[in-house]
């Protein structure tokens, strides 16, 4: 599998805390999205590591397309 799955066609606001680690789905397959439940084994993907530099809310890719990975860059309205 080198095309991931599209999870959802918008992005996953998720409010994230500084200095924590959060491992973003790049499959699409993870029942836990926006993040890695392990699904991916087999897939050749492997989950995005993103550590939050500040607690804020952040807008995880849903559509696995983001050129920004694991963030939004809008590649969802192109879908």
């Amino acid at each position: 599998m080198s095309t991931p799955e599209i999870a959802a066609k918008e992005p996953f606001s998720v409010e994230v805390e500084a200095g924590k680690k959060y491992f973003w789905c790049a499959c699409g397959k993870s029942a836990k999205q926006p993040f890695c439940d392990g699904s991916h084994a087999g897939t050749g993907l492997a989950p995005v590591l993103y550590e939050a530099e500040k607690s804020r809310t952040v807008f995880f890719c849903g559509c696995k397309r983001t050129a920004k990975q694991p963030l939004c860059d809008g590649a969802h309205a192109k879908l």
